[in-house]
Protein backbone atom coordinates (compact mmCIF):
# COMPACT_ATOMS: atom_id res chain seq x y z
CA UNK A 1 0.00 0.00 0.00
CA UNK A 2 0.96 3.65 -0.42
CA UNK A 3 -0.10 5.64 2.63
CA UNK A 4 0.19 9.41 3.07
CA UNK A 5 0.28 10.79 6.60
CA UNK A 6 -0.44 14.42 7.46
CA UNK A 7 1.59 15.57 10.44
CA UNK A 8 4.35 13.19 9.46
CA UNK A 9 6.79 14.32 12.16
CA UNK A 10 4.32 13.99 15.04
CA UNK A 11 4.96 11.55 17.86
CA UNK A 12 2.26 9.12 16.77
CA UNK A 13 3.01 9.54 13.06
CA UNK A 14 6.70 8.68 13.49
CA UNK A 15 5.76 5.47 15.27
CA UNK A 16 3.18 4.67 12.60
CA UNK A 17 5.65 5.29 9.79
CA UNK A 18 8.12 2.88 11.36
CA UNK A 19 5.46 0.16 11.58
CA UNK A 20 4.18 0.66 8.05
CA UNK A 21 7.64 0.69 6.49
CA UNK A 22 8.55 -2.46 8.43
CA UNK A 23 5.61 -4.33 6.92
CA UNK A 24 6.52 -3.21 3.41
CA UNK A 25 4.20 -0.28 2.78
CA UNK A 26 5.28 2.81 0.88
CA UNK A 27 4.87 5.75 3.23
CA UNK A 28 4.94 9.51 2.69
CA UNK A 29 4.80 11.95 5.58
CA UNK A 30 3.67 15.55 5.08
CA UNK A 31 5.82 17.86 7.20
CA UNK A 32 6.00 21.62 7.64
CA UNK A 33 9.71 22.07 8.34
CA UNK A 34 12.43 20.95 5.88
CA UNK A 35 14.75 20.13 8.77
CA UNK A 36 12.38 17.31 9.79
CA UNK A 37 12.94 15.47 6.50
CA UNK A 38 15.99 13.46 7.57
CA UNK A 39 14.10 11.91 10.48
CA UNK A 40 11.53 10.50 8.08
CA UNK A 41 14.16 9.30 5.63
CA UNK A 42 15.92 7.43 8.43
CA UNK A 43 12.65 5.55 9.06
CA UNK A 44 12.33 4.72 5.37
CA UNK A 45 9.47 7.16 4.76
CA UNK A 46 9.33 9.82 2.05
CA UNK A 47 9.22 13.38 3.44
CA UNK A 48 6.86 15.82 1.71
CA UNK A 49 7.42 19.43 2.78
CA UNK A 50 4.04 21.16 2.60
CA UNK A 51 2.40 23.59 5.03
CA UNK A 52 -1.22 22.54 5.47
CA UNK A 53 -2.05 25.97 6.90
CA UNK A 54 -1.23 27.68 3.59
CA UNK A 55 -1.56 24.92 0.96
CA UNK A 56 -4.51 24.64 -1.41
CA UNK A 57 -6.68 21.57 -1.88
CA UNK A 58 -4.99 21.09 -5.27
CA UNK A 59 -1.53 21.23 -3.66
CA UNK A 60 -2.42 18.50 -1.19
CA UNK A 61 -4.37 16.41 -3.71
CA UNK A 62 -1.26 16.27 -5.87
CA UNK A 63 0.60 14.56 -3.01
CA UNK A 64 -2.30 12.18 -2.36
CA UNK A 65 -2.82 11.07 -5.93
CA UNK A 66 -2.17 7.34 -6.28
CA UNK A 67 -2.30 6.66 -2.54
CA UNK A 68 -4.31 3.77 -1.14
CA UNK A 69 -5.01 5.49 2.16
CA UNK A 70 -4.55 8.79 3.98
CA UNK A 71 -4.08 9.39 7.71
CA UNK A 72 -4.65 12.77 9.35
CA UNK A 73 -2.32 12.84 12.36
CA UNK A 74 -1.45 16.55 12.35
CA UNK A 75 -2.00 18.81 15.33
CA UNK A 76 -1.14 22.28 16.46
CA UNK A 77 0.48 20.84 19.59
CA UNK A 78 0.08 21.57 23.30
CA UNK A 79 2.09 24.81 23.20
CA UNK A 80 -0.09 26.50 20.58
CA UNK A 81 -2.84 29.03 21.14
CA UNK A 82 -6.48 29.04 20.10
CA UNK A 83 -5.82 30.41 16.60
CA UNK A 84 -3.83 27.35 15.51
CA UNK A 85 -6.44 24.99 16.91
CA UNK A 86 -8.68 26.46 14.24
CA UNK A 87 -6.09 26.51 11.43
CA UNK A 88 -4.52 23.10 12.08
CA UNK A 89 -6.81 20.88 14.14
CA UNK A 90 -9.89 21.97 12.18
CA UNK A 91 -9.04 23.69 8.89
CA UNK A 92 -6.09 21.47 7.96
CA UNK A 93 -8.15 18.36 8.67
CA UNK A 94 -10.94 19.66 6.43
CA UNK A 95 -8.40 20.54 3.73
CA UNK A 96 -6.80 17.10 3.89
CA UNK A 97 -10.20 15.41 3.63
CA UNK A 98 -11.21 17.54 0.64
CA UNK A 99 -7.87 16.77 -1.00
CA UNK A 100 -8.40 13.04 -0.48
CA UNK A 101 -11.78 13.29 -2.18
CA UNK A 102 -10.24 15.28 -5.03
CA UNK A 103 -7.43 12.73 -5.45
CA UNK A 104 -9.79 9.75 -5.33
CA UNK A 105 -8.35 8.33 -2.10
CA UNK A 106 -11.21 6.59 -0.34
CA UNK A 107 -9.62 5.15 2.82
CA UNK A 108 -9.23 7.98 5.32
CA UNK A 109 -8.29 7.65 9.00
CA UNK A 110 -8.37 10.54 11.46
CA UNK A 111 -6.50 10.74 14.76
CA UNK A 112 -8.97 12.73 16.83
CA UNK A 113 -9.36 13.31 20.56
CA UNK A 114 -11.52 11.69 23.20
CA UNK A 115 -14.23 14.19 24.05
CA UNK A 116 -14.04 15.99 20.70
CA UNK A 117 -17.42 17.66 20.19
CA UNK A 118 -18.50 20.45 17.82
CA UNK A 119 -20.87 21.72 20.53
CA UNK A 120 -18.20 21.75 23.27
CA UNK A 121 -18.50 24.99 25.24
CA UNK A 122 -15.82 27.25 26.71
CA UNK A 123 -13.09 29.61 25.60
CA UNK A 124 -9.98 28.06 27.13
CA UNK A 125 -7.41 26.61 24.74
CA UNK A 126 -8.45 23.02 25.45
CA UNK A 127 -12.12 23.92 24.94
CA UNK A 128 -11.31 25.42 21.54
CA UNK A 129 -9.25 22.33 20.71
CA UNK A 130 -12.06 19.91 21.56
CA UNK A 131 -14.53 21.97 19.55
CA UNK A 132 -12.16 22.24 16.56
CA UNK A 133 -11.51 18.48 16.54
CA UNK A 134 -15.24 17.83 16.86
CA UNK A 135 -16.05 20.12 13.95
CA UNK A 136 -13.38 18.48 11.81
CA UNK A 137 -14.70 15.02 12.66
CA UNK A 138 -18.24 16.07 11.79
CA UNK A 139 -17.07 17.39 8.44
CA UNK A 140 -15.27 14.14 7.58
CA UNK A 141 -18.34 12.12 8.55
CA UNK A 142 -20.34 14.07 6.00
CA UNK A 143 -18.13 13.09 3.06
CA UNK A 144 -19.72 10.11 1.33
CA UNK A 145 -16.72 9.77 -0.99
CA UNK A 146 -14.52 8.71 1.94
CA UNK A 147 -14.36 5.38 3.75
CA UNK A 148 -13.49 7.13 7.00
CA UNK A 149 -12.64 5.90 10.46
CA UNK A 150 -12.17 8.33 13.34
CA UNK A 151 -9.93 7.19 16.20
CA UNK A 152 -10.19 8.98 19.55
CA UNK A 153 -7.38 7.94 21.91
CA UNK A 154 -7.46 8.59 25.63
CA UNK A 155 -4.63 10.26 27.55
CA UNK A 156 -1.47 9.73 25.51
CA UNK A 157 1.65 8.45 27.27
CA UNK A 158 5.21 7.61 26.24
CA UNK A 159 5.13 4.29 28.09
CA UNK A 160 6.20 1.29 26.08
CA UNK A 161 3.30 -0.23 24.18
CA UNK A 162 1.78 -3.46 25.45
CA UNK A 163 -0.17 -4.38 22.33
CA UNK A 164 -3.24 -4.72 24.52
CA UNK A 165 -6.09 -2.24 24.14
CA UNK A 166 -9.74 -1.47 24.57
CA UNK A 167 -11.21 -0.25 21.28
CA UNK A 168 -14.92 0.47 21.29
CA UNK A 169 -17.46 3.13 20.37
CA UNK A 170 -17.29 4.28 24.01
CA UNK A 171 -14.53 3.15 26.35
CA UNK A 172 -14.57 5.81 29.04
CA UNK A 173 -11.41 7.75 29.80
CA UNK A 174 -8.03 6.19 30.39
CA UNK A 175 -4.39 6.25 29.29
CA UNK A 176 -2.94 4.75 26.12
CA UNK A 177 0.72 4.59 25.03
CA UNK A 178 1.46 6.28 21.71
CA UNK A 179 3.05 2.99 20.62
CA UNK A 180 -0.32 1.28 20.89
CA UNK A 181 -2.16 4.11 19.11
CA UNK A 182 0.24 3.68 16.19
CA UNK A 183 -0.29 -0.09 16.21
CA UNK A 184 -4.06 0.37 16.05
CA UNK A 185 -3.73 2.91 13.22
CA UNK A 186 -1.57 0.48 11.26
CA UNK A 187 -4.35 -2.11 11.50
CA UNK A 188 -7.14 0.36 10.71
CA UNK A 189 -5.48 1.74 7.60
CA UNK A 190 -4.87 -1.69 6.09
CA UNK A 191 -8.52 -2.17 5.09
CA UNK A 192 -11.91 -0.53 5.16
CA UNK A 193 -13.73 -2.93 7.49
CA UNK A 194 -14.05 -0.18 10.13
CA UNK A 195 -15.28 2.47 7.68
CA UNK A 196 -18.02 4.64 9.13
CA UNK A 197 -16.97 4.06 12.75
CA UNK A 198 -15.88 6.54 15.42
CA UNK A 199 -13.83 4.61 17.97
CA UNK A 200 -12.38 5.39 21.38
CA UNK A 201 -9.11 3.79 22.43
CA UNK A 202 -7.49 3.16 25.81
CA UNK A 203 -5.26 0.47 27.24
CA UNK A 204 -7.08 -2.77 27.91
CA UNK A 205 -6.97 -6.56 27.78
CA UNK A 206 -7.39 -7.26 24.05
CA UNK A 207 -4.60 -7.71 21.47
CA UNK A 208 -4.66 -4.96 18.84
CA UNK A 209 -5.48 -7.17 15.86
CA UNK A 210 -8.29 -8.91 17.77
CA UNK A 211 -9.72 -5.57 18.95
CA UNK A 212 -9.83 -4.16 15.41
CA UNK A 213 -11.51 -7.29 14.04
CA UNK A 214 -14.04 -7.21 16.86
CA UNK A 215 -15.21 -3.65 16.19
CA UNK A 216 -15.34 -4.46 12.48
CA UNK A 217 -17.66 -7.36 13.25
CA UNK A 218 -15.22 -9.96 11.97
Amino acid sequence: MRIVIAGGHGQIALRLERLLVARGDEVAGIIRKPEQADTLRQLGAEPVVLDLESASVADVAEQLRGADAAVFAAGAGPGSGTARKETVDKAAAVLFADAAVSAGVRRFVVVSSMGADPTHEGDEVFDVYQRAKGEADAYVRGLDALEWTILRPGMLTDDAGTGLVRLEAHTGRGPIPRDDVAAVLAELVEGSSTAGLTLELISGPVPVTVAVKAVAGE
